[in-house]
């Protein structure tokens, strides 16, 4: 049996590209999606982590992929994410329950369901944003499970000192994925504007994130560390 990533989301955007990764250097991938991911090799398992009714279904295919992981190393990326425009103080309780659900509730009980499989080496990474420490407007519920994010990472690094299964945020910036171009429109005007907020006047590939998670996946020492990966973020 050979490593083992648990990835969700990786059906497209920079879960896909990590699974890419991931197999290319020899891993076993399980995505957990509502899609497959397309990339060969790949276990796709279809659960929607919003739903509340997954955790079953999720455990068995634990038991099956990362149970039969023994003294091999288990990286889970937490990549899933639903990003909504709203206001925070027009938010509704069910808007902002829905947001946590994926973005930081799935989360948390992955952890647990996985825990039992992480051996000496493994690992458990979040993908945050650069709203993961700062906000800006109209992106209330995002950006308050970002942060939550950061915290439950935080709470992570602490609660497995000892263990040797480390982890870490890796927060990314405006990267070309389809959750970026779905908010962009076809507005070429408002896509360059994006692409002008990084000192290199271009948008981060889904390659390039997927290059800083597998490296935070095989390095302990960034254990507990939040990793800002924006090409350099132009702040006005």
């Amino acid at each position: 049996m050979t490593d083992q990533a648990i990835i969700t989301g990786a059906s497209r955007g920079i879960g896909q590209a990590l699974a890419a990764r991931f197999r290319k250097e020899g891993w076993g991938v399980l995505n957990l999606a509502r899609q497959p991911s397309h990339v060969p090799g790949v276990v796709d398992l279809g659960v929607d982590l919003g739903s509340g009714d997954w955790e079953p279904r999720v455990e068995a295919a634990l038991r099956d992929t990362a149970g039969q992981a023994k003294d091999h190393r288990v990286c889970l990326v937490h990549n899933a994410a639903i990003y909504d425009h709203d206001d925070a103080l027009e938010l509704t309780a069910a808007q902002l329950r829905r947001v946590l659900e994926v973005n930081v509730v799935a989360p948390a009980v992955l952890n647990r369901l996985t825990r039992p499989y992480l051996g000496d080496g493994s690992s458990i990474l979040y993908v945050g944003s650069t709203l993961s420490e700062k906000a800006v407007r109209g992106n209330a519920s995002y950006v308050t499970s970002k942060h939550a994010l950061v915290g439950l990472m935080r709470s992570t690094c602490q609660d497995l000192a000892g263990t040797r299964i480390h982890t870490a945020c890796v927060c990314p910036g405006f990267t070309d994925t389809e959750m970026l171009r779905e908010h962009l429109g076809d507005d070429a005007k408002r896509a360059a504007i994006i692409s002008a907020k990084s000192t290199f006047g271009r948008l981060i590939t889904p390659d390039e994130i997927a290059n800083v998670l597998y490296f935070c996946a095989t390095t302990p020492t960034v254990n507990g560390a939040v990793l800002h990966a924006n090409l350099g973020q132009v702040e006005t």
